[in-house]
């Protein structure tokens, strides 16, 4: 069988530096953002959290005590690990060290996840989740690894993948008439450097972005299962392809974490050719491991019963953890594609009153688009929580010919716009700019506007890579007093 596969040693060794690297980043994300959003005092404080939702349905170290100071350490803790696990130094004890060191990257993770609630609810982090876990199975340097683990990532790459073709198909029509790709750079959460370009790609290129894009989700995957050299090849075309996203867009770690579960699909015979790696030799696994590693398959093709199912399901869950330990969860991305951009750009003022006189300054995010001559920036893979929620506040809105037709705010963005209001520095931090350094506004509104990319001869012309127009107020002018009323 080993032979069959061709060696996966150093296939062992860039999953784990790799995914290393990926916990790295998580953990920085979390001790610079999750205190503010979702901290003793933040948008979504997780001791309120923790009152309501009971352990057994989002197991987390903080339901023993949450404080501010906890999560630092857990932050903490989870970059120092991350880091010596990209070094290869839990490596190079026994073999249970090893898993015992990404177990705990796992649990770390699992906590900070399972209680992060909307802030922390997005696909790649139950894939963040369920990747830590089982890579915790692959063994030490010292030790042969083990097919097992490394069938079952593939088979997490095979449900990302065909989860996310099989929602397009069901989804959104465009995926179908094949011109999503149309609007999609435009309107995409946050676009980075390249996208404006991408965007104003000839349409025939586009179409066949979708067909690309389909052929690689609806039938590469398959090639995972097939002989060792047609899944080099299906893997080395995901790789590609996430390679053309990371490129064109900012999506966090998704795009990285796919390519690193795309590696599983390799093999040693291949990747010695590209990689100047000499591994030594390994020792056979013990009678002990071998047996853990038959109750983890075992384990794993029960827990696939429903996210296999749900890939034949009309009523296909997207992104859906079917446990509460994050494994072996149902994917699925961008199943609609939105055809009109629009974004809530906030203001202050620090006037007493407000009248048509009144002087507005806006605040700016550090991804997400706001003053039209700013070029998109390249963030990813790190991730901005609160920018990625912003992105999605304007779909609970209706745009008719009376107006805009809102039917209530979020709970986080109303306490939102208290911590601007009171100056709270903890939550400017997670802004590009504070327009009022020195004391806080006495109002702020939030107004909705309808963003497009400015065409090459507006570019030229203007310099602005974006163009704006009104359409009305998201939030009309509010005052601490009056947010106290909408029950913050």
């Amino acid at each position: 069988m080993d032979s069959y596969f061709g060696g996966m040693e150093i296939v062992r060794f860039l999953f784990q530096r790799s995914l290393a690297v990926i916990y790295l980043i998580a953990f920085v994300v979390a001790l610079n953002q999750f205190p503010a959003l979702l901290g003793e005092k933040g948008l979504l404080p997780v001791p309120e959290f923790i009152k309501y939702v009971p352990f057994q349905n989002s197991p987390s170290i903080f339901y023993l005590s949450y404080s501010d100071r906890l999560l630092a350490i857990v932050a903490w803790t989870g970059i120092i690990l991350s880091f010596c696990a990209m070094l290869g130094l839990t490596e190079k004890g026994p073999w249970w060290f090893s898993t015992i060191a990404w177990l705990v990257l796992w649990v770390l993770y699992l906590s900070i996840v399972n209680v992060g609630q909307t802030f922390y609810g997005f696909g790649w982090e139950s894939m963040l989740c369920e990747a830590g876990f089982f890579c915790a199975f692959l063994g030490c340097s010292r030790v042969m690894p083990s097919l097992i683990p490394i069938v079952i990532l593939r088979w997490m790459l095979f449900r990302l993948e065909l989860g996310g073709g099989l929602i397009k198909l069901r989804g959104d029509e465009c995926w179908r008439n094949l011109t999503c790709l149309f609007y999609h750079y435009e309107t995409q959460p946050l676009p980075n450097p390249l996208s404006w370009y991408f965007q104003h790609f000839p349409k025939i290129v586009h179409v066949l972005g979708v067909l690309f894009n389909h052929f690689v989700e609806l039938i590469v995957p398959f090639g995972l299962f097939a002989s060792q050299n047609i899944a080099a090849l299906s893997g080395g075309i995901i790789i590609f392809q996430q390679l053309l996203l990371i490129i064109s867009g900012n999506y966090s770690f998704l795009n990285w974490l796919t390519i690193i579960l795309g590696v599983t699909a390799l093999n040693d015979n291949i990747l010695s050719k590209i990689v100047p790696f000499h591994l030594s030799g390994v020792a056979a696994r013990s009678w002990f491991q071998n047996r853990i590693l038959y109750v983890l398959a075992a384990v794993t093709a029960i827990l696939s019963i429903q996210p296999a199912l749900n890939l034949f399901s009309k009523r296909q869950l997207m992104n859906y953890s079917y446990n509460p330990l994050q494994l072996v969860n149902s994917y699925g991305m961008f199943g609609s594609v939105t055809k009109i951009r629009y974004e809530l750009i906030i203001q202050g003022t620090q006037d007493a009153s407000v009248n048509a006189q009144t002087q507005w300054k806006e605040y700016e995010f550090k991804g997400k688009p706001g003053d039209v001559r700013r070029r998109p920036p390249q963030v990813a893979p790190y991730q901005l929580h609160l920018d990625w929620q912003m992105w999605f506040l304007p779909f609970s809105v209706a745009v008719t010919g009376r107006g805009l037709v809102i039917e209530g705010y979020e709970l986080w963005f109303l306490r939102f716009m208290e911590k601007l209001l009171e100056g709270d520095r903890q939550m400017l931090k997670l802004l590009r700019q504070n327009p009022f350094p020195d004391r806080p506004p006495h109002f702020i509104r939030v107004m909705y506007y309808r963003y497009q990319f400015t065409n090459w001869q507006e570019r030229k012309e203007t310099g602005a890579w974006w163009k704006r127009t009104l359409i009305g107020e998201y939030l009309p002018p509010v005052d601490l007093g009056v947010l106290k009323k909408y029950g913050t």
